[in-house]
């Protein structure tokens, strides 16, 4: 299957004149992963283009549109509960409610809603994303419910209108899909087999980026460290690897910080932990998901790796790259964890030091291999095994912030802080936020702070200017 781009977007040309002069605005719920996050921004995009204006009001909304997530069930409920909110808005004015993401790509899910919310106007799957102009001009011109969603991988499409949420840092999306099958996850399922963009798109995509003033970007895949490994991988390009990608793009005037989500430990090369020491531009703080820090559960989650090669990966990047730091994923209460197992995990917690950990109890999803094992552990015992990560974790947080205090760190301003007006934020290179005072000229610019006290979840520092 091959995508005219031009033909679709012809699409935006004929909505965008059914709408002319009408004052329509619309709505975006993202729910899930940065991914995710990244075509909120392309679907915005094409919206805007249209005739629409964003409004963060769902009751003043000609057009909800629900960007789905299926990694967790507290996503369904979400969505299922901001349904029924947005069932009185079509009844009042004639809202268009359009479902896209990942969960449409679960015919369980599509069925529930043609059962339990038949009110729906538009659903859309992960890999018919470009052809949402075409399906809302029908949904407008035929007054019909759209069902449009692909099971086979979709193509990468290139072109598309894009409306950032951000105008400092950037999400640019380097692959598609995942060939992984841990058991735990549907993200290969729903999102496909992996597909790597052509090199060249995006370096001009970073670029442009550039030249419109961005300086932080995040390249995201649901596993970057096999960009071009698999998949259609001649493209006409002198990259050949991940690494040669971080190595071009460090090499791009304007862009200050790199950033990118997420590896796998088990596909985490040399030539990758060189580029990340040799490139200035690459944060230092690494994501590597762990999931857990037992080798029998790892086994069962087909992760390919054991608690030792993990640790020993570890050793490696902390000898190859100077001042390297550490983030990762951790899930609580997969089928089969014993307590033995769950005091795997809390070893490798405490020798790594993680700086961030993002965790997780484990949550059941249809169509994995998780689902379908038979010893799944009590809630109860799930919750209080994750209360003792936290703990350990906050530990570790409380003494690692003490290593900031009277150092200058380089911080991306990216605006005042949501809690306090008076006071600017931005991130470090590790990632931890930073709260000062300033001046406004300060946003977008990577500045240098004196960390002058330290908090939980934040710290605070003074320009050195």
């Amino acid at each position: 299957m091959s995508v005219d781009i031009e033909s679709e977007l012809q699409y935006i040309e004929k909505v965008g004149k059914i709408n002319e002069g009408r004052n329509l605005k619309y709505s975006i719920l993202t729910m899930g992963c940065q991914l995710n996050e990244n075509d909120s921004e392309k679907l915005s995009g094409m919206i805007e283009n249209m005739g629409y204006t964003k409004t963060d009001k769902l009751e003043e909304s000609d057009l909800v549109v629900f960007n789905t997530c299926c990694v967790r069930e507290n996503a369904e409920d979400r969505l299922f509960g901001k349904l029924g909110e947005v069932k009185k808005y079509k009844e009042n004015r004639g809202t268009i409610i359009a479902i896209g993401g990942c969960m449409m790509q679960e015919k369980h899910i599509v069925e529930k809603l043609k059962q339990s919310y038949p009110f729906f106007d538009i659903v859309f799957g992960t890999h018919t994303l470009h052809q949402f102009p075409k399906d809302l001009y029908t949904k407008i011109f035929d007054n019909k419910r759209i069902e449009d969603i692909l099971d086979i991988d979709g193509e990468i499409v290139e072109g598309l209108p894009i409306k950032r949420n951000d105008n400092i840092k950037a999400s640019v999306t380097i692959m598609y899909g995942c060939n992984n099958f841990c058991s735990f996850c549907i993200v290969p399922y729903v999102r496909g087999r992996e597909r790597s963009r052509n090199p060249e798109d995006i370096l001009n995509e970073v670029k442009e980026l550039a030249r419109q003033g961005y300086k932080e970007i995040t390249l995201l895949g649901q596993n970057v460290n096999s960009y071009l490994r698999s998949g259609k991988t001649d493209f006409d390009s002198n990259i050949k690897s991940f690494a040669d990608l971080l190595r071009a793009i460090n090499k791009i005037d304007g862009i200050e910080r790199i950033r990118f989500v997420s590896p796998h430990p088990k596909d985490f090369t040399d030539d990758v932990i060189e580029a990340i020491r040799d490139c200035d531009k690459v944060s230092k703080i690494v994501h590597l998901p762990l999931q857990s820090g037992s080798t029998d559960i790892l086994k069962v989650m087909n992760r390919k790796y054991t608690k030792e090669q993990f640790l020993n990966l570890v050793d490696k990047m902390k000898r190859m790259i100077p001042g390297v730091l550490f983030s990762t994923d951790i899930i609580v209460g997969f089928p089969g964890e014993t307590e033995e197992d769950f005091e795997d995990t809390l070893d490798v917690v405490r020798k790594v030091n993680f700086e961030q950990v993002f965790m997780f109890i484990y949550s059941r999803r249809v169509g994995t291999r998780g689902d379908k094992m038979e010893n799944q552990v009590p809630e109860n015992v799930k919750h209080e095994r994750f209360n003792r990560l936290k703990d350990l974790v906050e530990s570790q947080i409380a003494v690692n912030n003490k290593k900031y205090l009277d150092t200058v760190q380089k911080v991306l301003v990216e605006g005042y802080s949501k809690t306090n007006s008076e006071f600017l934020t931005g991130r470090t290179d590790s990632n931890k936020v930073v709260n000062f005072v300033g001046c406004k000229e300060m946003i977008g610019k990577m500045v240098e702070l004196k960390i002058v006290s330290e908090h939980m979840w934040y710290l605070k520092g003074e320009d050195v200017h």
